[in-house]
């Protein structure tokens, strides 16, 4: 178990297509508030900084990009606003962008801004959705986050919808899973649904994170949330308008509801040979 609390923010806002710089700022803003909150880790939503807005993704790339080195450290100068506020509070930071990769890959990835201001690249969207496909490549591996001596899982929106993402985070030893999404108006049932579950599913903390407003079809229903290792929503954003909603993960409230609710340890490791088929 983790050795103390942990409080952390997930934040839902409107970001502007394209400006990277200028939703930079708001970042810092927003993880500015959520540090006068307490929190320690602030998520923010899927490509927040160009915006999830495949028209703007695909007309300028080069100027919606963050470009990554070998060692998938970031040094782009529009992102010194949220290296300063990371900094300044205290705060690790975990942000959606689009990253170009040296051998020329174009993920959907979260950036992990640390408290000493420097940026990396921290995991690439495994399961594109839909249309990323044409834009996007798909990452290869998982990611675990370390903070003030918990484990943190990251996933990106679509990633949420698959038990087994979840899951590896958790075998992993993941006390949380942190995932910045981009979920549209109309999808309210589903976006309340999968990160509830993964909580449930693997007796661990989620934070989601998720934008807000935008033009039809690319408008964003908010809904941003913490959820306990129960499932039940510490807090929770409503659909519309800018949040920073703050909650507090407790390792001993986690330790409780593994000792109550045993299915990491219980789950089998291979279900058997084959499945059998019967007629009725």
């Amino acid at each position: 178990m983790p050795p103390a609390p942990l409080t952390v923010a997930a934040v839902q806002a409107e970001p502007v297509p394209g400006d990277v710089a200028g939703n930079a700022a708001t970042a810092a803003r927003l993880v500015a508030r959520a540090a006068e909150r307490g929190a320690r880790v602030a998520v923010l939503p899927e490509l927040f900084l160009p915006a999830y807005h495949p028209p703007a993704l695909r007309a300028d790339p080069a100027g919606t990009d963050v470009v990554t080195a070998e060692d998938r450290t970031v040094d782009d100068p529009r992102l010194e606003p949220l290296r300063a506020a990371a900094v300044s509070g205290g705060v690790t930071v975990v942000v959606g962008a689009a990253v170009r990769h040296p051998d020329n890959r174009r993920t959907i990835s979260s950036l992990v801004v640390d408290r000493g201001g420097a940026v990396r690249v921290g995991y690439d969207k495994q399961q594109l959705w839909g249309g990323e496909r044409e834009l996007f490549d798909a990452g290869d591996r998982g990611a675990t986050l370390l903070v003030d001596g918990w484990r943190l899982g990251l996933g990106i929106c679509y990633d949420g919808c698959f038990p087994e993402h979840g899951r590896a985070a958790a075998a992993d030893g993941a006390h949380g899973y942190l995932c910045p999404s981009g979920y549209l108006a109309g999808s309210e049932h589903r976006r309340d649904l999968y990160y509830a579950a993964r909580a449930l599913d693997n007796t661990m903390y989620v934070v989601f994170a998720n934008s807000v407003g935008g033009a039809e079809p690319w408008r964003f229903n908010g809904g941003a949330a913490v959820y306990d290792p129960e499932g039940r929503p510490l807090a929770r954003g409503a659909d519309a308008g800018e949040d920073v909603l703050v909650a507090t993960l407790d390792p001993a409230q986690l330790a409780a509801t593994r000792a109550a609710h045993s299915m990491l340890a219980d789950r089998l490791r291979d279900l058997g040979p084959a499945r059998l088929s019967l007629v009725g």
